[in-house]
């Protein structure tokens, strides 16, 4: 499970890390997110089916499925399972129709000690942004009010975590292969064994790893503290 993350890059950022035509769309031009949660609106990068390009959105980390009847759901449903996404009830639509790329710097783990979890800080070993594997939904539920904007929300894909990271977490975040974000968001792709390839192909020895204090697990708290590293606990 993959419950917090970072978003230190600009928008302009991840836009100059993508070989493709990218709009600005609706970002927030707050600074970095040292602690992104979910319900919160964050940066992610989807094609919609009749645009030449691709446009990056700030959506609400959470997905809400377009049957739902409260969307209060979404906070339950920050993550898919890569394995099984493409038959679930809430994703399978999205997983053929609405894929997108999460931005992102880094994400937390917590792993089990003698002393409670442990949070760590996880990211490439070259400092460089990428992107999570996502799916995203429209939802505008019985009651909402016509004249307002639908809700717009997304979750992380995870799966099986590599070898080197096993050890703080059983599962990881679907970081794609930079070769493959177009083929990624094409929405003219909806073949599930075909869209389950590019999942596969993930790279999965990039990463490098540190302990960090709790103060992450309290989404109030959003600062470079949250990245900063601290003695290996377990380690005397």
């Amino acid at each position: 499970m993959c419950g917090r993350y970072n978003v230190l890059t600009s928008a302009q950022g991840f836009v100059d890390l993508l070989d493709l035509l990218v709009e600005i769309g609706n970002v927030c031009a707050a600074g970095p997110r040292y602690n992104a949660a979910p319900t919160q609106r964050l940066p992610i990068v989807r094609r919609f089916p009749d645009a030449v390009g691709a446009r990056i959105d700030d959506l609400e980390w959470g997905l809400v499925p377009s049957w739902a009847k409260d969307p209060r759901i979404g906070n339950r449903m920050i993550n898919a399972r890569e394995e099984t996404a493409a038959e679930k009830p809430a994703y399978r639509v999205p997983y053929r129709r609405r894929r997108c790329l999460v931005a992102a710097d880094g994400w937390y783990e917590w792993r089990r000690s003698v002393d409670g979890k442990q949070p760590w800080m996880i990211r490439r070993r070259d400092g460089e942004p990428f992107f999570i594997a996502g799916l995203w939904e429209s939802w505008r539920g019985k009651g909402r009010d016509a004249d307002a904007p639908a809700l717009e929300t997304f979750t992380l894909l995870t799966g099986d975590a590599s070898a080197q990271l096993a050890r703080i977490h059983a599962r990881m975040p679907v970081v794609l292969d930079r070769g493959l974000y177009e083929q990624w968001l094409d929405p003219r792709s909806s073949d599930p064994r075909a869209i389950h390839e590019v999942l596969r192909a993930r790279p999965l020895d990039v990463f490098e790893s540190w302990p960090v204090s709790r103060y992450v697990n309290n989404p109030a708290n959003d600062s470079a503290r949250c990245i900063e590293r601290i003695p290996d606990p377990e380690r005397p």
